[in-house]
């Protein structure tokens, strides 16, 4: 049984039944050889936590059991510390400074599940106090729009938007001063999200990026990366490509539930420098959990 009946768990119980069971096989017997080692790293990398980063834990744990301050049977509760280890390293600070109004871009590949993150977290933030209201920036896709009210209106929030094809800076103007004017102070801005490889998305995004900054103070507050679990160590080219043409100060895991390759939190963590932020766990609009990262390894994990 696993030790926390949590969204989280339940959203990682596929890279659980693909981990856990094998890592238990593999265990089990107390003796550890070249071979354990070998299918411990096979394992990791298989979970998508990244070649790296399976080399760099199984060669700590290798060393300890050397050093004689490991068994074999204690091998997997010094796994899991080593693991939530590498995804608190990058853990971000709360941020207490003062303001009238947050600004907070969310950006993403399209069909990474953006705009419905966007929802979410709308509902996240209303149930915390805020008074939110959300910029349809995502303006060359009228899809876009129009799923974006869907969302806004299941949340109980006001969407600022114009027509399609719009310009995605006036759309942030305008709703920046729509806050103001209503005395809201959280913003979400959902973005265009075509294909990261397209320099012209990159450069919209930078503009969008800029008109926050000149017109409110140290806008954005927040840039979040939805990225789509289900694409493991292939989205990691589209995060860099975010973080270097806008910053990043989080990564929101869309789609976990979907996936058993839960691991890519971990080279999120490491490669980037970028803490995962959120992590969606279903399909509905509280579908959406704060990342904290010993329920996470813990979901990782079986117990019995």
């Amino acid at each position: 049984m696993l030790g926390r009946d949590s969204a989280l768990a339940r959203a990682l119980s596929k890279t659980r039944q693909v981990f856990s069971g094998r890592l238990r096989s593999l265990l089990s017997g107390g003796h550890v050889s070249s071979e354990t080692w070998e299918s411990l790293e096979e394992l990791l990398i298989e979970a998508d936590v990244g070649p790296a980063i399976a080399a760099e834990l199984v060669e700590a744990l290798r060393e300890r059991v050397m050093r004689g301050e490991l068994r074999g049977d204690s091998l997997q509760a010094a796994l899991e510390e080593s693991m939530v280890r590498v995804l608190r390293a990058e853990e971000r600070r709360a941020d207490e400074e003062p303001r009238l109004l947050t600004v907070v871009l969310v950006v993403g590949v399209n069909g990474s599940g953006k705009t419905t993150t966007v929802g979410k977290l709308a509902r996240y933030y209303t149930l915390r106090g805020h008074k939110v209201l959300i910029a349809a920036a995502d303006t060359f896709r009228a899809a876009a729009i129009d799923q974006l009210r869907i969302w806004a209106d299941r949340a109980g929030v006001p969407v600022v938007a114009h027509q399609p094809g719009a310009d995605p800076g006036a759309v942030v103007y305008d709703a920046i001063r729509a806050c103001r004017a209503r005395g809201h102070d959280l913003l979400l801005v959902d973005t265009a999200g075509r294909l990261h490889t397209r320099y012209n998305l990159m450069a919209e995004l930078r503009k969008v990026a800029e008109v926050a900054r000149r017109n409110v103070h140290r806008a954005p507050h927040e840039v979040f990366l939805v990225l789509d679990a289900t694409t493991g160590q292939n989205g990691m080219a589209q995060a860099r490509s975010f973080r270097e043409a806008v910053g990043l100060t989080g990564v929101i895991l869309a789609k976990l539930d979907g996936t058993a390759k839960g691991g890519v939190a971990f080279s999120i963590a490491r490669e980037l420098g970028v803490p995962v932020r959120f992590v969606g766990t279903g399909e509905g609009l509280e579908d959406l959990v704060e990342f904290d990262p010993a329920a996470y390894v813990a979901g990782l994990f079986e117990r019995r």
